[in-house]
């Protein structure tokens, strides 16, 4: 990795996952456009990010990491968008307050259109087609034509990114999330859930401590922490020439920043050291994520480490693990103790969704509840076997009324898959769900909060 890098060096590398565009000239044109657009998100706030990534590597907070499965054109709505962020307000208000940990919050939102797949092709009834590959590059729909990669959507993503972007900081900062809103945050179908008892009883608090702090001058409209939030966006950086064409220099440092989305992540099929990803994201300055899937050894996470964070910077490098409920104290530890041991500085984020997926009776692919959260519980205790942050969790999930992972308080079975599954890819957790989560892990977050601050026993005399 001495080589010079630069914005395109990544061309001269081998690459995997990378569509097949009919028209070179045509995607070199729509480059070309993208490279003069302004930037969806900026250094300054990618590298207010880094610092708050930093709080959470050295223990000091926790990362909520979650969104959509793979973004949609079809699906872009407000109130898609307003579903969706009232959802991850709940889930970080619940971490915060239950759990006493500062929430960082980023989205997998305003530029997750990519999918890596597993197979270049997808077979329906004896007829084989190019795979859907996310919006960004082809289409859902099942017909030759609608699978061929073309390069305007590239463009189509970009604007909806922009005005996604737009929406979400503006209920960021512009008053909806306001703690004393926290009642208002109900999403409707859950205010039936089981679920909703328990949440309501925790805004009910936070309404009380807002009314004291009230009382002793402390309010929102003199501190605006308590009026507003800092919310990222992030997405996986599979299409290298749509993020080289978002890649710009930082007019007051000079260094290079992507500014698609302010957080961007290698995923497990494409982490290889000496391959085109790794290589465009050691050289862009953005906090950065790097997928660990069954495959990685602990040798080869401490190469890929010295590639893409090699002054150890703390909260430039978040490590996503994403083994499945059944393999996380197979694969976990090892990685954990290399990266202790050569005094690496990362974030350890759990992705129990990746790892978790499977076929049900139905035919359609899920991922049973008790799995995920079995898979962020044995994470969280492999970290405290360690000795190490159990830092953060990555779900897939929306804040529309889906059924599309089984199991939950509502107990969603085989037979319930068909009633909403709406997903482009793969299933995720509908909003009651996420929320479930989000008290399981609460508790899991003050249960190590407890243990580091437990004093040590006196020795015997």
């Amino acid at each position: 990795m001495s080589e010079r890098w630069t914005p395109s060096s990544w061309r001269n590398k081998p690459i995997q996952q990378v569509p097949a565009y009919p028209d070179l000239d045509a995607l070199k044109d729509v480059e070309r456009q993208l490279a003069g657009f302004p930037p969806l998100v900026f250094a300054g706030e990618a590298r207010k990010l880094k610092r708050a990534l930093a709080k959470v590597a050295a223990g000091e907070a926790f990362l909520l990491q979650g969104g959509d499965c793979a973004e949609s054109f079809a699906e872009h709505s407000a109130d898609n968008i307003r579903d969706f962020f009232r959802l991850f307000l709940q889930m970080a208000v619940v971490m915060t307050y239950a759990g006493g940990s500062p929430v960082v919050k980023i989205g997998r939102s305003a530029g997750q259109f990519a999918k890596p797949r597993s197979s270049d092709t997808e077979t329906v009834d004896g007829v084989s087609l190019p795979s859907y590959r996310g919006d960004i590059i082809n289409d859902i729909g099942f017909t030759p034509e609608s699978r061929i990669p073309d390069p305007r959507r590239q463009t189509e993503a970009y604007r909806q990114s922009a005005a996604t972007l737009n929406l979400l900081r503006a209920f960021a900062t512009g008053g909806y999330a306001n703690l004393e809103n926290a009642h208002r945050w109900m999403l409707g179908f859950v205010k039936d859930s089981p679920q909703s008892s328990r949440y309501s009883e925790l805004a009910e608090r936070i309404t009380e401590s807002i009314a004291f702090m009230r009382a002793i001058g402390i309010d929102p409209e003199t501190h605006p922490e308590m009026r507003q939030t800092d919310f990222y966006t992030s997405h996986e950086a599979l299409l290298l020439g749509f993020e080289e064409a978002m890649t710009r220099v930082d007019s007051t440092t000079g260094d290079w920043y992507a500014t698609s989305g302010h957080m961007l992540w290698i995923g497990d099929r494409t982490r290889q050291p000496d391959h085109a990803h790794v290589e465009y994201m050691r050289g862009i300055k953005n906090p950065i994520g790097l997928k660990c899937g069954p495959s990685l050894t602990a040798e080869g996470l401490l190469r890929l480490i010295d590639a893409l964070n090699p002054e150890n910077e703390a909260g430039r490098l978040t490590l996503i693990c994403r083994f499945g409920a059944d393999k996380v104290g197979d694969h976990l530890p090892a990685l954990v103790r290399a990266v202790k041991a050569e005094g690496r500085t990362v974030v350890w984020s759990c992705d129990p969704m990746h790892g978790n997926t499977v076929k049900a009776g139905s035919g359609y692919k899920t991922r049973p509840f008790e799995r995920i959260m079995g898979e962020v519980r044995d994470f969280f205790a492999v970290h405290q076997a360690e000795g190490t942050h159990a830092g953060g969790i990555h779900l897939e999930m929306t804040g529309k009324n889906v059924t599309e992972c089984t199991g939950g308080a509502r107990a969603l079975t085989d037979a319930d898959l068909s009633d909403r599954y709406h997903t482009y890819c793969d299933p995720r957790l509908n909003a009651e769900q996420a929320l479930e989560i989000a008290f399981l892990t609460s508790e899991l977050i003050k249960r190590e909060s407890n243990s580091r601050q437990r004093p040590a026993p006196l020795a015997a005399e």
